[in-house]
């Protein structure tokens, strides 16, 4: 789906959605939000097919699956007045993992990434699922990569495809993680994926320790030696429970599951301009009204 803007007196924004993990671009979660924001502002907006569903060699995070989203921005530009500046990108769960993935392999792209209870890490993602009865994402992990991410190329191939070995690239985007607390739980997605991936763009010294992760994981209490967070009313009903910056890239762990959040979300980005300080200060905002919270699977 690709909606171009109709013919104004300057260059607006473009906004890409991304779908989620088990779906296609035709799936209506999530993207329907982001087509109405997008409309109602006078964007221009793309939810592109990057090879569908995340169990085929070509797809989850591919690099035919990478290289669909960037045609699919290149051909906006190509046909639209694009604002260079402005061309956001936004993803929960599967499209939280292109997202952070895209944001490190092309990161001059991007005015801003907002990325919701993303896979940071595949390998990883697979040994969680591969104890888990009943789960079926540790065999589709296996169908795209020929077999489990335990050694030698499919390791390797997992590794490329993940959003961890990519994201040191990206530390002049503008780059905002979220995901909720019992995700993991209530979800699909531990919630400490997002705290990974905050740590591999960090600066060292804001990094945050693996025992600390684990332990706020475990007991889905912050840690002692974690600042709390100030308020966000952006969150409305799912307060911030913690959060950290480091130079243009933040992670917020919410009170919620496995959902994306769009007044936060869409808000946030709307703020942003490539080349330009992050801006975490929301002047403005609007209130979004959407049941469609769901990040899918």
């Amino acid at each position: 789906m690709a909606w171009v803007a109709p013919q104004q007196n300057e260059p607006m924004p473009l906004l890409v959605g991304l779908h989620t993990w088990s779906a296609g671009y035709d799936s209506s979660v999530n993207g329907a939000v982001y087509a109405r924001w997008a409309i109602q502002r006078g964007w221009h907006f793309v939810h592109p097919h990057f090879r569908g569903p995340n169990h085929t060699p070509e797809s989850m995070g591919s690099d035919l699956a990478v290289q669909d989203i960037l045609d699919a921005v290149r051909e906006l530009q190509r046909t639209a007045d694009v604002d260079e500046r402005r061309i956001y990108l936004i993803g929960s769960s599967g499209g939280g993992h292109m997202a952070l993935l895209l944001a490190g392999r092309h990161p001059g792209v991007w005015g801003g990434v907002s990325a919701w209870v993303p896979i940071a890490d595949i390998a990883t993602w697979h040994s969680q699922h591969a104890r888990k009865p009943g789960s079926c994402y540790a065999d589709r992990i296996e169908s795209a990569l020929g077999g489990p991410p335990d050694q030698g190329r499919r390791l390797a191939e997992a590794a490329h495809r993940s959003p961890v070995t990519w994201l040191a690239h990206a530390k002049d985007v503008p780059l905002d993680i979220n995901h909720g607390v019992h995700d993991g739980r209530r979800g699909s997605v531990p919630f400490s994926h997002s705290l990974i991936a905050f740590n591999a763009i960090a600066s060292p010294q804001e990094q945050l320790l693996d025992r600390d992760i684990e332990e706020y994981y475990r007991t889905q209490g912050r840690p002692q030696t974690w600042a709390g967070p100030e308020a966000d009313s952006l969150y409305g009903d799912n307060p911030v429970l913690f959060r950290k910056v480091s130079g243009n890239a933040r992670v917020t762990i919410f009170d919620g599951a496995h959902e994306i959040l769009y007044t936060p979300a869409l808000n946030w980005l709307a703020q942003q301009r490539r080349g330009e300080r992050v801006r975490w200060e929301i002047a403005n905002p609007e209130s979004i009204k959407s049941t469609d919270t769901s990040s899918g699977l």
